[in-house]
């Protein structure tokens, strides 16, 4: 049975990876190269954790960063750094569910904290009295660059075929015409392509892109690890020495790749929020870096297995945006397990 997996992003190479681990009786391929630009993979932050406000979401996360924890392998290959984390819940949020999920894959790494330690451990302004944050002691981030690059390499020695090569379109079959012109055909294919996807599979308006967006500043953030606040959009994680990765959200949508450029007013309006709600000043107001990306955001949301409607054997596997590194870890093993039941 032959399957195709396009895409050499974190999904697409972590999908062959489960695919081949599962069975040798598999002829894995995966095309990975083409786009000409860099995707989410190459410059995501790569911020882990197990809590996420949705309940179902933060089951995923949770089982991927547990899988992630106890996997040596895994840890070495995406280069994982623990260093905890902080995630300010909106007001109307319930983290009741979703931390009992936590507290089920990883014991005792989850505790909610109330206004008054947000302010005193974390150093938080301008904090609502009724706000809430979860607190996670197994947490950090990865490179999901590093982590693609060794799944790729590792299942290029085991059998699968890596390659080199865009896509130019998805033809029925199910099929794919290359960008030289060749026709590669399948008993499976599932399209990871991330912001490519929508290009190449009719989506039913299912998924969409969007810029993402995030700077690295010269400010230190000493006892904070990760964090995401909900309350103000920021999200960062300490970078290097004296610097961090800070970033609000893009409001970009159905972005084309190409188009893709730094947004210099968001990346203004981070040093704002920061100074806010941190307390902080940037030795220098012009950021070291501004990193200018896309990813592919799906509806229901998260990274999952979708079926394309009226193209039997054919399969998308995207949409979690850049909330993907989080998951891809348990999602991937899940779509490998759905996919194998299909053949």
């Amino acid at each position: 049975m032959r399957v195709g997996v396009v895409g050499g992003g974190l999904a697409g190479a972590l999908l062959a990876w489960r695919l081949r681990e599962a069975s040798d009786r598999l002829r894995v391929e995966v095309l990975t190269g083409g786009q000409g630009t860099a995707d989410a993979s190459a410059v995501s932050g790569g911020l882990v954790r197990g809590f996420e406000p949705d309940p179902d979401a933060g089951a995923v996360a949770a089982e991927s960063l547990a899988e992630l924890r106890a996997d040596a392998r895994l840890r070495e290959w995406s280069g994982y750094r623990e260093i905890g984390s902080l995630y300010v819940l909106s007001d109307d949020a319930d983290p009741a569910r979703s931390v009992h999920a936590l507290a089920e894959r990883l014991p005792g790494s989850a505790e909610l904290v109330d206004a008054a330690r947000l302010r005193r451990d974390y150093g938080l302004r301008g904090v609502r009295e009724d706000a809430v944050g979860v607190v996670e002691r197994h947490a950090g981030y990865l490179s999901p660059d590093r982590l693609r690059g060794r799944a790729l390499d590792w299942s290029a020695d085991h059998g699968v075929e890596v390659v080199r090569t865009g896509v130019a379109s998805v033809r029925d079959g199910p099929a794919v015409r290359t960008s030289d012109g060749a026709d590669r055909r399948y008993d499976v294919l599932v399209v990871a392509a991330g912001a490519w996807t929508p290009r190449l599979v009719e989506h039913g308006g299912t998924l969409r892109t969007k810029q993402i967006q995030y700077g690295v500043y010269r400010i230190p953030l000493p006892g904070l690890g990760s964090f995401v606040d909900d309350d103000t959009g920021l999200y960062g994680r300490p970078w290097g020495a004296g610097t961090s990765l800070l970033g609000l959200g893009c409001d970009r949508w159905d972005v084309a790749p190409e188009a893709v450029r730094p947004d210099p007013a968001l990346a203004g309006r981070v040093l704002d929020v920061a100074r806010d709600r941190l307390g902080v000043t940037a030795r220098d107001p012009v950021p070291e870096r501004v990193v200018a990306s896309f990813d592919c955001y799906g509806s229901p949301g998260g990274l999952r297995l979708r079926p394309v409607g009226g193209r039997p054997g054919v399969f998308t596997f995207t949409g979690g945006s850049g909330g993907a590194v989080k998951t891809v870890v348990a999602a991937s093993r899940s779509a490998a397990s759905d996919l194998l039941n299909t053949l």
